[in-house]
């Protein structure tokens, strides 16, 4: 237990979030058992001991954080280990990358039947169902998704701002004041493009070559996240890999699901579930028309940010096709966001919307349009940047 209290004590002391994440006040920490999940690289681990910084004292020892990948718990249970951290005044366990551990969702129930007063929060994958998956934790678990970088959260980085999140409906009706404010204090559009480029995943930050750094973190989410999480065999890895590349490099459209099980010699039932993986790993996004949802195929297969496009194929991309990936990944999280038709790229919420280039010739009255390139909109055109703000 002393080894893990000086580890604690080291990576809280060394942690330092150069951006403080809206998740941060999002969750009701007073929950008994708490599960951030999150894609590979966006900063669970950080967001963690951030959290055990601004919260407890070191010094107290009733926070402790712990990694599953510590070997020591392949020898001892995690129950166990909670009971003895419990025993020494121990009040909120952090475990990271639970998933790791052997029957992982009976241990964590077990250290909350066992331990009564105890907090526990727990960060795993995206590909993790933490309910739908794990009955024993239905009812229990309050479940939460760490993102990348907004936008927002990218520009106050840069730019040493604390700029303040908006709602939609706050963007819809009175874009043209935020930006007036925004504008004022920073340039926007001098940050964009890098934000398209490299500014959703944290580790950005990093001194080492981002586009590598992200290849290998895709990797890791195709090998490690799919393969273990959903017990697929190591010698289909190539076949996954393959259907991803193959998505990654066709424009947003619907999947031709025979021509895709062809290439990948498997069939089209196992096509439609590699495809669900990989939008559980948040390495692509499925867009559906209204109404309907998996196992259907969708009206459009898109990369999940626009990270992912400048690290696969960053000389066959289409501009329009970064900035729509840019909007539906903005407004993914917390609206529904489904196929438009004939004047509209994505309905949202019910609402039409069309991403655009330049400005549109003609106005559709029911339709708000989101152009990329200027720095305050008007009416309905509202600047495609703005929408960067919704967390």
């Amino acid at each position: 237990m002393e080894t893990f209290f000086r580890t604690h004590a080291y990576l809280v002391e060394h942690t330092d979030l150069p951006v403080r994440r809206a998740l941060m006040d999002e969750i009701d920490w007073r929950q008994p058992l708490i599960g951030i999940k999150g894609t590979r690289g966006v900063g669970k681990t950080s967001f963690l001991l951030q959290y055990a910084k601004e919260r407890f004292d070191v010094r107290t020892r009733k926070c402790l954080y712990v990694n599953m990948n510590n070997f020591y718990f392949q020898g001892r249970g995690l129950a166990d280990f909670a009971r003895e951290f419990r025993q020494q005044g121990g009040e909120v366990l952090l475990i990271d990358q639970v998933f790791k551990q052997p029957d992982w969702s009976r241990e964590v129930r077990r250290c909350h039947d066992e331990n009564p007063g105890l907090r526990i929060v727990f960060t795993g994958s995206s590909v993790m169902r933490l309910k739908e998956e794990n009955p024993e934790l239905n009812g229990l678990v309050s479940s939460y998704n760490l993102r990348g970088f907004s936008f927002r959260e990218f520009l106050n980085l840069k730019t040493g701002s604390h700029l303040p999140a908006y709602t939609l409906a706050d963007i819809l009706y009175h874009h043209e004041e935020i930006a007036d404010s925004i504008l004022r204090q920073v340039a926007p559009l001098e940050h964009f493009q890098s934000y398209l480029h490299h500014g959703f995943y944290p580790f950005f930050l990093e001194r080492r070559n981002f586009s590598e750094n992200l290849l290998k973190t895709m990797n890791m989410m195709l090998e490690v996240d799919i393969l273990l999480i959903k017990q697929i065999e190591l010698k289909y890895l190539s076949r996954l890999k393959k259907l991803f590349y193959l998505l990654a490099v066709e424009r947003p459209s619907a999947p031709n699901v025979s021509h895709l099980a062809q290439e990948i010699d498997t069939s089209r039932a196992t096509v439609m579930n590699y495809i669900k993986y990989l939008s559980d790993a948040r390495l692509i996004n499925l867009i559906y028309p209204p109404g309907e949802a998996f196992p259907k195929k969708p009206a459009r297969v898109m990369m999940h940010n626009s990270n992912l496009m400048y690290a696969i194929y960053p000389n066959r991309m289409e501009q329009t096709d970064v900035f729509e990936t840019a909007f539906q990944n903005a407004l993914w999280a917390y609206h529904d966001v489904r196929a438009g038709d004939r004047h509209a790229t994505f309905l949202v919420d019910g609402r039409r919307f069309r991403v655009v280039a330049s400005h549109p010739r003609r106005i559709q009255p029911d339709v708000s349009y989101a152009l990329a390139g200027i720095e305050r909109g008007h009416g309905q055109v509202i600047p495609l940047w703005l929408f960067g703000f919704l967390y």
